[in-house]
């Protein structure tokens, strides 16, 4: 039996369930955490978004810490921090006192986008300034941040100094790319829901990798839709929740996450058809040996060398026994 054999991790957008509220997706979330953790996931991080009224990941910082806290051993980390949205020392600060508290297990995951709309965006902006243009920079003070007391400058993150939490560059364009294999950090591609510029994004980056103190060659992550189940039928049956989260994204529309439905054709137009399925064609789907088959075939073909996986699954029992059937492929059980 073929084993893949990479380092799989989870990404949690914390998504509010039809019937119920933030609380619970909030427990929900450490739920899944925990469950993730004894399956032996190596990450698990919760993406930063705003003015969403079906996330409860708008305060990121406060939920990683919440995971940590009901977790023993898996890392936990930022999937991302939308830099544009915060002061690269108040980010040095909250991370580094985390780490503090739980030595090596914090992760970093930087994006340059908002994570919201422009309205959004303008009101959380720390100053008037394109956050956007200065990611870069912003990146470079948090590696500072977190470095040795020697590169420190006047202004330093107490604590932080030291903690040498790593930083992973995220992106859903090349121009992250760039920007990763330039100061040799990981790079984090989200093909779950933009994996139009995936193949080139990789190319760039492994192409154009320079050697860092912080890795010696390129460390690619890829982000996809996990879909797994019993069976084949019952995958495409749970798959409609995915769908109409993207219809969601696609309408601009509020719906919490949605139980299953027997026909997607009876909710969206060919139209809206097309738009989401074209941001959800990263997506690994069915049983176990379907998944074993897909997942076996992307990695030949990419090389990755972790797969980070998101579930939109109603039912949070299935949601689980999702994860565990991708895990049970990578350990080639």
């Amino acid at each position: 039996m073929t084993t893949i054999n990479i380092p799989v991790s989870v990404l949690n957008l914390v998504p509010i369930r039809k019937g119920r509220q933030g609380k619970e997706a909030i427990e929900e979330m450490v739920d899944l955490a925990q469950a993730t953790e004894k399956m032996g996931y190596t990450r698990y991080w919760i993406a930063e978004h705003h003015n969403t009224p079906t996330l409860v990941s708008s305060a990121t910082a406060m939920l990683i810490k919440h995971t940590l806290e009901h977790t023993e051993q898996i890392r936990v980390g930022s999937g991302g921090i939308m830099l544009p949205n915060h002061a690269p020392l108040v980010v040095a600060e909250q991370f580094g006192t985390m780490a503090t508290i739980y030595p090596d297990r914090l992760d970093l995951g930087l994006g340059r986008a908002p994570g919201t709309d422009m309205g959004t965006a303008s009101a959380l902006r720390r100053s008037q300034h394109d956050g956007v243009h200065t990611f870069p920079t912003d990146v470079n003070d948090l590696l500072t941040y977190f470095g040795p007391e020697k590169i420190q400058g006047q202004t330093k993150a107490y604590p932080g100094v030291d903690t040498n939490i790593p930083i992973y560059i995220l992106g859903s364009s090349t121009d992250s790319a760039v920007l990763a294999a330039k100061l040799g950090l990981p790079y984090v591609f989200a093909s779950h829901f933009a994996p139009r510029y995936m193949e080139e994004a990789m190319s760039i980056y492994r192409q154009q990798f320079k050697p860092s103190e912080y890795l010696d060659s390129p460390y690619m992550i890829v982000c996809l839709n996990v879909i797994a189940a019993e069976s084949d039928e019952e995958a495409d049956f749970e798959l409609t929740t995915m769908q109409q989260f993207f219809l969601n994204v696609v309408r601009g529309a509020g719906a919490p996450l949605s139980p299953p439905v027997k026909n997607m054709d009876t909710i969206w137009s060919p139209q809206e058809k097309e738009m989401a399925s074209s941001m959800t064609s990263g997506t690994i789907l069915g049983s176990k040996d379907s998944i074993r088959e897909q997942l076996t075939s992307f990695q030949e073909k990419y090389h990755v060398d972790e797969i980070m996986a998101v579930s939109y699954i109603y039912d949070p029992e299935k949601q689980k026994r999702s994860y565990e059937i991708l895990k049970a492929v990578v350990d080639g059980k």
